[in-house]
């Protein structure tokens, strides 16, 4: 059945995220290259605005568990980083990189405005319960894909961990523990909060 008027994300957003990708993505293109989009962030947005786009709620909560803590922590680094001029957590160090323009990277800061877009979507049109499953296989595809890339990059924390940095184990064993460590203490938690906070989207 079609799904009513009245439960479809907003035509203007949606328009808007679709023209949103087509800068974002050509830019990013250039300044970092094909293999920045396997980062979880890149892949959020993807995924979010292909969720708004498409009108599909699974997409878009699966990217409210995904993305909504790591954008909050990205955020809270940049305000550390400003106000005691040393990073928190580390991962937002490119932002201060004069070797990019500055207009490109101002462009990462869809991180500030992600969780406030997704947290409206999953209030007002619902929270799809099977989100954080699919953000499981999301997440365990990228963290296999990203081990395939330049150890250097340590994509994804694929090659070490961003605490001790380093590797555990063998290959198939570190990337068990960072999946572990993401479905406990980022996917779960996440899950469970949207879960009590957010009304479940009506089935058509």
């Amino acid at each position: 059945m079609n799904v009513p008027a009245s439960k479809k994300f907003p035509a203007p957003l949606r328009w808007g995220l679709l023209v949103w990708l087509g800068i974002w993505i050509p830019v990013y293109w250039h300044a970092w290259g094909t293999v920045n989009f396997l980062h979880f962030c890149d892949i959020a947005v993807i995924l979010t605005c292909a969720g708004f786009i498409f009108d599909s709620r699974l997409l878009v909560s699966s990217q409210a568990v995904a993305a909504i803590v790591i954008d909050i922590a990205w955020t809270v680094d940049i305000v550390w980083k400003i106000l005691f001029g040393r990073y928190l957590l580390g991962g937002a160090e490119y932002m201060f990189d004069a070797h990019y323009a500055l207009w490109v990277r101002l462009l990462s800061l869809f991180h500030i405005a992600m969780p406030v877009l997704l947290l409206w979507a999953v209030r007002r049109y619902g929270y799809d319960r099977r989100g954080w499953l699919l953000q499981l296989a999301v997440a365990f595809v990228a963290f296999i894909a990203s081990r395939f890339t330049d150890k250097a990059l340590n994509m994804n924390y694929a090659w070490a961990d961003p605490f001790f940095h380093r590797q555990w184990g063998p290959a198939p064993t570190h990337i068990l523990v960072i999946f572990m460590f993401m479905l406990v203490v980022v996917y779960l938690p996440t899950h469970l909060v949207l879960k009590q906070w957010a009304s479940e989207p009506k089935r058509t």
